[in-house]
């Protein structure tokens, strides 16, 4: 079973995430977050750490990953592992596979017309809301 990663990233002050705009399918043009695939006999924690620094040029000492949750999708044979960061500092944001944002909080992130994942953005979101204060450190 493939694994794949995504990750949430908050700048320090919560009020913004890090988004992506898909510049190839799957969901071409779609907003989304950033993530990618899970090596084989690589940890799912240094996956993401790996893709977040590829992706972003975020590195391991300017963001603390928590393990949120993950989605299992039998039918495709693949699994979603979700980690969400709060950052230490201001960063510059950095890559080339996709173009990188920051968005305010107050969208419609389960406009299945704005945003990839199938409504998954908001439903992640949300879930941070509920459990922020045990989640988002330092």
């Amino acid at each position: 079973m493939q694994g794949y990663n995504v990750l949430m990233i908050y700048n320090n002050e919560l009020n913004q995430l890090l988004m992506c705009k898909r510049l190839k399918d799957p969901y071409k043009g779609l907003s989304n977050l950033v993530g990618g695939k899970i090596e084989p006999r690589e940890s799912g924690i240094d996956a993401a750490y790996r893709e977040l620094m590829e992706e972003t040029s975020i590195s391991k000492e300017d963001v603390t990953l928590v393990h949120l949750m993950d989605f299992k999708y039998y039918v495709q044979n693949c699994y979603v592992e979700v980690y969400v960061g709060k950052l230490k500092r201001d960063v510059l944001i950095a890559g080339d596979e996709n173009e990188l944002y920051w968005s305010d909080l107050n969208q419609d992130f389960f406009d299945m017309s704005l945003y990839a994942g199938e409504g998954n953005i908001g439903h992640m979101i949300e879930q941070v809301n509920m459990y922020k204060d045990k989640i988002l450190i330092d």
